[in-house]
């Protein structure tokens, strides 16, 4: 997860409200810090735990002046949930101040942190960004940023997205693999890099173009420049961004997310029918689906849940214990809709099974004769190590349970899952376009290091 946008803006009173606006939209993707830093006369840079708006106010986006800004907002996988690991990060190198946002994991960060320690470095927080950082700031005594980053790509293994700045030249990067998303964006304000197409919605920006998995834009007094760094065999674009990361407004790599979930929930109702009086989302990630499912299917769409808008999204919370409280004030049932009902839930994903059984019992409770579990994914059986907070085999409850077992565990009627045929077709991309190995345990990248360090 993690969002990251980058603003150039020839009105230097524009670009902190720019990054600001543009990082509201893409709160989605990270809940613990949000961080914004703008190059002017000097560098301005605010950053702190928790919400975007929680954060930044008018006098402090008033005070932050410049033409360039790089903003971030967290969701924790390498590294504490903590303020010295909010980014953006900033580095002093021989050509000047860097500022760097990450989204991505890292799979060799212990054994590239230890080397980099081994030669004089010294971190100030845990995150894998700050190897990018020191990395960079190493290979710039010597060379430009397009060298530098050619450079520290050979090393660098595992999903790295960045937007950064180098005095007040912006530049946005995405790994050879592709794995997160990374758009451009120009608008009568100059221009705008960021994770999502929203991001550009939310300051009136079209759409250049997605950047290619290896390459890298660079925004240098209102001249935009594309350059190839680094060539792949393959693509491992992150097909979670179109099951459940992504906003379903968005448009990740030439595709409709909302098309996309539709899709899902068509194919998912013609590989797995049930008779059934309504059909339902569970809010909100698989409302699109559900939606699809309905159309395909014939069957009612009608709301058993109801979602607080003012509850976060509970999967990417830092902790087990945390998600489980949040479900209980997250969604209430709505009882005169289920109330002698066979009832089709349809959710994004099941990863550890515990918000599901809940969910469940929540509509059963409510007076519903049947509930049906219809899920808009393959089972989850692998961990991530690119960047999904879930890191071992043992929290994945379709790594250790068969289909029936789940069933009985989350106390549904029936249980289905979209089948991975089903899944790729929706997406609309070749199957080694897509990085699908929290599906498949077939990982795009040497994962050995990771596995090893997850059982530290």
């Amino acid at each position: 997860m993690c969002g990251v946008v980058g603003i150039y803006s020839r009105n230097e009173s524009l670009t902190s409200r720019l990054a600001y606006y543009s990082l509201y939209s893409l709160q989605h993707r990270g809940q613990e810090s949000a961080g914004i830093a703008v190059f002017g006369d000097y560098i301005h840079i605010h950053k702190d735990m928790g919400l975007v708006s929680e954060i930044f106010d008018r006098k402090k986006l008033n005070e932050m002046r410049g033409s360039v800004a790089v903003g971030h907002v967290r969701y924790s996988t390498t590294g504490e949930s903590k303020i010295e690991n909010a980014q953006p990060l900033l580095a002093k190198t021989k050509n000047g101040a860097l500022a760097i946002a990450h989204n991505g994991n890292l799979v060799n960060y212990f054994s590239l942190k230890k080397e980099l320690e081994k030669n004089g470095s010294v971190f100030i927080t845990d995150s894998d960004t700050e190897v990018i950082a020191k990395l960079l700031s190493k290979e710039l005594e010597a060379n430009n940023i397009l060298d530098s980053i050619k450079n520290i790509t050979s090393v660098l293994k595992g999903s790295y997205t960045v937007v950064m700045a180098l005095n007040e030249t912006l530049i946005g990067y995405r790994d050879s693999l592709g794995f997160k998303p990374l758009i451009v964006g120009e608008g009568d304000f100059g221009y705008i890099i960021a994770s999502e197409s929203c991001a550009l919605d939310a300051v009136n920006a079209e759409i250049v173009r997605d950047v290619k998995p290896g390459e890298a834009v660079l925004i240098v007094d209102g001249e935009m420049e594309f350059v190839q760094i680094e060539r792949s065999e393959r693509s491992a674009y992150c097909v979670f961004e179109y099951i459940y990361f992504a906003r379903p407004d968005s448009v990740i790599d030439g595709k409709s997310v909302y098309d996309v979930r539709e899709r899902i929930g068509r194919i998912l109702a013609k590989e797995s029918p049930v008779d059934a009086d309504i059909v339902s989302p569970v809010p909100d990630s698989g409302t699109t689906s559900a939606i699809g499912f309905s159309k395909e299917s014939g069957i009612e769409y009608s709301e058993a849940l109801i979602k607080n808008r003012y509850v976060g999204r509970t999967f990417i919370l830092p902790d087990q214990n945390s998600r489980e409280l949040s479900v209980k004030i997250k969604m209430n049932s709505v009882r005169r809709n289920v109330r002698g009902k066979r009832v089709v839930l349809i959710d994004d994903s099941i990863v550890r099974g515990t918000t599901s059984r809940k969910i469940v019992d929540m509509v059963r409770n409510a007076g519903a004769r049947e509930v049906h579990f219809r899920v808009g994914s393959p089972p989850i059986i692998s961990p991530c190590y690119f960047g999904i907070d879930m890191s071992t085999r043992e929290e994945l409850i379709a790594s250790q349970k068969t289909v029936e077992e789940i069933r009985k565990e989350i106390n549904a009627d029936s249980l289905a899952y979209l089948s991975i045929d089903g899944l790729i077709k929706a997406v609309g991309m070749r199957r080694d376009e897509l990085c699908i190995a929290c599906l498949t345990a077939d990982y795009p990248v040497d994962v050995s290091e990771a596995k090893l360090c997850a059982r530290c």
